[in-house]
């Protein structure tokens, strides 16, 4: 039997962020595409039996889940210095850079390990992240360059960005991601729009107000007539250092109905709030993969974003691109770009329809199936 051990240590972070989403998704595809005479194995931190019993539950059908000795922390940091932990060999997987990063033998001890690095930021925007991560991050991206036998990217604009910094030659493989499989209108749909208070027309975008999310131009945005007074939902934080969503609405002079914070969403309200949002718009300056579009995709809504390399490949032709500011004194050029395009798609039906339409078909290249098949066939290519 041949066994794939994988790294879900991302699934015991308290964060509820993309690569938790990833990791959980991918392993699950990962057990239910295992070849014939092939099995998954997951590896974890240190944590309490009751979060032993949760993984499980959430991942069946693993051959086995090994605890190992360390802690998170410590784990991060052993790996990070090359320390063996748990004798972690074989075949590995890692959808992250938490990983058993060292010098071994692929040819006749038949390791091999993979590693996931999901965007360039901790290079390209260090700020947007904290100096603890940006260092972690560079460091264990450093080892991979020594000791990885692959590195899982989800976009050439990832692979491009990275190749500034760090050369891995021919061994990255681009693999994308795909929305949750739990992203699906709930039976209580209407019961939950109700509970949300979704106006019958309104704006959809995700994110905080850190700069590097675009939130704030795009609420600007929505302050100017062009937009024609629609009203913008926000999914996610409100809050980013001393600043908040609603603090820039009232700043631009918006009425408190125009702009509303949600928090949080659960997966089915996410869900509920895609099906009846009359455009998606994700005004981000730098991302890996963009996740948020493809799951407006998913829902056949018009979807506007910048023109973040990533984000421009994600989409394919399927949406309307805005030009991102040249610099922090082009913000107000940015909400009127933004504010031009949202007017667009308000005022064309045509162009409304088209944009659904093709959002609906792109939306059906992403599958987390698809991205476990080729991973699953990355290690054997290896």
């Amino acid at each position: 039997m041949t066994t794939l051990s994988v790294v879900v240590d991302e699934l015991t972070s308290a964060e509820t962020g993309g690569a938790r989403r990833y990791t959980e998704e991918l392993t699950r595809q990962l057990i239910a595409t295992a070849p014939a005479g092939c099995e998954v194995r997951a590896y974890v931190s240190n944590v309490p039996d009751e979060q032993l019993d949760e993984l499980r539950a959430a991942l069946p059908g693993l051959a086995d889940l090994v605890r190992l000795p360390l802690a998170r922390r410590e784990l991060s940091l052993a790996w990070q210095s090359g320390i063996a932990v748990g004798g972690v060999r074989g075949m590995v997987h890692a959808p992250s850079l938490l990983a058993p990063l060292r010098k071994h033998d692929t040819l006749n001890d038949g390791d091999q390990v993979a590693v996931t690095i999901h965007d360039a930021l901790a290079w390209t925007h260090p700020e947007s992240l904290g100096a603890t991560t940006v260092m972690w991050t560079k460091s264990m991206a450093k080892r991979a360059r020594k000791h990885a036998d692959a590195i899982v990217v989800p976009t050439h604009a990832v692979a491009n960005s990275l190749a500034d910094s760090l050369d891995f030659g021919d061994r990255i493989r681009v693999i994308g991601g795909a929305p949750a499989t739990t992203l699906r209108l709930p039976a209580d749909a209407d019961e939950r729009a109700a509970r949300l208070g979704l106006p019958p027309e309104y704006a959809f975008t995700l994110g905080s107000i850190m700069p590097r999310k675009g939130i704030a131009p795009l609420i600007r945005a929505v302050a100017r007539p062009e937009a024609h007074d629609i009203p913008l939902l926000i999914a996610g934080p409100d809050r980013y250092g001393d600043g908040t969503a609603t603090g820039v609405a009232a700043a631009a002079g918006l009425p408190e109905d125009r702009v509303r914070a949600l928090g949080r969403l659960d997966d089915a309200d996410l869900a509920v709030v895609l099906d009846r949002a009359t455009l998606f718009v994700y005004p981000s300056l730098a991302e890996g993969f963009g996740l948020p579009i493809v799951e407006a995709f998913k829902f056949g809504l018009p979807v506007i974003h910048s023109d973040d390399p990533a984000l421009v490949e994600v989409a394919a032709g399927a949406s309307l691109v805005v030009e991102r500011p040249a610099s922090a004194e082009d913000d107000g050029g940015y909400s009127e770009r933004l504010a031009g395009a949202i007017g667009r798609v308000l005022d064309d039906g045509d162009l409304r329809g088209r944009l659904g339409v093709l959002a609906s078909d792109r939306a059906r290249a992403f599958s987390w199936r698809d991205s476990a098949e080729r991973v699953w066939q990355l290690h054997a290519d290896l």
